[in-house]
């Protein structure tokens, strides 16, 4: 068993002691998603922790989403929710990449790939080499402006 789920469930567990609400509804949100993919498909499979990570990361997106509709719905307390649900994901995912470090990895890319005057044409082949680099610690929307910023 991979030790991201182990450490999952211990802290669910501890979390529940605890009685802390917040944390303890969004472990269980994040087990059952775990259990899902791991589910999904013709044939069940055991989760890697770079597999979790994945997981971790689309729900953290999520509550992003969740919190930025609600805001804009005028429902601050149900926004505040998301928000403390993502801070407690945000836990288990790697350090994330800050937008220097995005625009170093997407020129690097740029270069190695030899898209420098080609603009648009080339996206898919610089989001290819920079998505592997990124996996679970940067937002696949800010890359892609990143990129699109880059090869314009």
């Amino acid at each position: 068993m991979s030790t991201l789920k182990d450490r999952l469930r211990t802290d669910l567990t501890s979390a529940m002691k605890a009685r802390d609400e917040v944390r303890s509804s969004t472990l269980r949100m994040v087990l059952t998603a775990i259990t899902n993919a791991e589910v999904a498909g013709k044939q069940q499979r055991e989760l890697s922790d770079d597999d979790i990570v994945g997981v971790l990361s689309t729900e953290a997106k999520k509550r992003r989403e969740a919190a930025t509709a609600f805001e804009d719905g005028g429902r601050a307390e149900m926004a505040a929710k998301e928000k403390a649900e993502a801070a407690v994901i945000a836990d288990y995912l790697p350090e994330q990449l800050t937008a220097e470090e995005i625009a170093g990895l997407v020129t690097a890319a740029v270069e190695q790939v030899g898209a420098a005057g080609e603009g648009m044409k080339a996206m898919g082949r610089v989001m290819g080499v920079v998505q592997p680099q990124v996996k679970g610690r940067a937002d696949g929307g800010a890359v892609a402006a990143e990129v699109r910023r880059q090869l314009a």
